[in-house]
């Protein structure tokens, strides 16, 4: 039934959008319902499940697995010759615990949205290489992925060795073939990051021509990152990265956990940022704390979206956010799987048929999509 549509509202949580809420950018008056995105779930969803019937040769074990026979979520997204692309995880052995599994970024295509055909093998993988220290045993994490000037591909991932997660970054120019770059804080301040847990990447981007490209503030490429506070850093090329520092000479929080909210415990952000008239959106994963702290909204626990604007010429500087989530855990398979606490893990977003299509991870398990008409 068409009524089955569920909006990205929590059912617990009620957002208004007719509250306007001053903010100083540009000395203009901007309300929520003005630069916020809203969408609703898809009838069909989930749109993407794991399969067991994949199989590819492992380069590191020599040994065939079944790449996508546990779970398959948290996908990157972005549109291509009038296609949609997914570069999503996939998880081989269910019987592993959660975090214990090697994940792989598989590829998957659309002409609508909404109906996935995928390839038979990952396109971006653990190997015997100069990044297997990053990589093994832990794997390639939670792509986001964006396009750059002249028509190239950059995507950021966390590697996992089971230690310290990284994020790190690869190229492309047809997303099936790419090149790893490393670890994106490697050469930074002589590497003082290198070994500081990071994830998240979330690159600034810009709409042209129905396109999602990566845009230069003040010269260089701008990346909100993190996951317990939205981190900034800045690039000249978008593979290599210089974090912003404090006056102390550490990382520059631009963005914070609230405490007695929905984002209590961690602020991490989703797919890449929109630079748009009224500011620059960042569209994040907030997670509520279990005991002290936390807000009785939704649950303990549980990963809800957030939405939160940045001024376009100052990407460090904050300007408003929503205080009610936009998504939330609401349907069966969001709220069971890996994470039965509950997620709309946000992660991918395009500009598709002059829609808005944003894709998420469901508890680790599956992918989801909600629509912006």
């Amino acid at each position: 039934m068409k009524n089955l549509i569920i909006y990205f509202f929590c059912s617990f949580v009620l957002l208004s959008c007719k509250e306007e809420k001053k903010i100083d950018a540009e000395s203009s008056v901007v309300s929520n319902d003005k630069w916020m995105l809203g969408f609703e779930k898809t009838e069909i969803n989930p749109i993407m499940q794991s399969d067991s019937s994949f199989v590819f040769t492992d380069p590191v074990s020599k040994k065939k697995v079944q790449w996508q026979k546990a779970d398959v979520f948290n996908p990157g997204a972005i549109v291509r010759n009038d296609t949609v692309f997914l570069l999503f995880r996939a998880e081989d052995n269910p019987d592993a615990i959660l975090g214990h599994r090697t994940s792989r970024i598989g590829l998957a295509y659309s002409t609508d949205g909404i109906n996935f055909e995928k390839y038979p093998e990952p396109v971006l993988f653990p190997s015997d290489d100069e990044f297997a220290k990053w990589d093994q045993p832990g794997g390639i994490e939670d792509p986001r992925i964006v396009e750059t000037p002249d028509g190239d591909y950059i995507m950021l991932y966390t590697s996992w060795n089971k230690d310290i997660a990284r994020l790190s970054s690869a190229t492309s120019k047809d997303l099936k073939n790419w090149t790893k770059e490393g670890p994106v804080f490697e050469k930074a301040y002589d590497g003082k990051f290198l070994d500081v847990w990071s994830k998240s990447g979330s690159i600034v981007t810009e709409l042209k021509n129905g396109r999602l490209i990566a845009k230069k503030i003040n010269g260089k490429y701008q990346m909100y990152w993190g996951e317990l506070f939205v981190n900034l850093a800045q690039s000249d090329d978008g593979i290599g990265w210089e974090p912003l520092l404090d006056e102390n000479d550490e990382l520059l929080h631009v963005f914070k956990p609230t405490l007695n909210d929905f984002d209590s415990h961690l602020t991490e952000p989703g797919p890449p940022a929109l630079y748009t008239e009224y500011g620059i959106l960042l569209l994040y994963n907030g997670k509520n704390l279990s005991g002290e702290g936390a807000t009785t909204t939704v649950p303990e626990g549980t990963y809800c979206g957030g939405q939160v604007l940045f001024d376009k010429n100052d990407p460090s500087k904050m300007l408003d956010r929503l205080e009610t989530p936009f998504i939330c855990p609401s349907l069966p398979h969001e709220v069971s799987g890996q994470y039965a606490a509950g997620t709309t893990f946000i992660e991918g977003l395009v500009y598709f048929k002059e829609k808005w299509f944003l894709y998420y991870g469901t508890a680790d398990s599956m992918v989801g999509l909600a629509i912006k008409e």
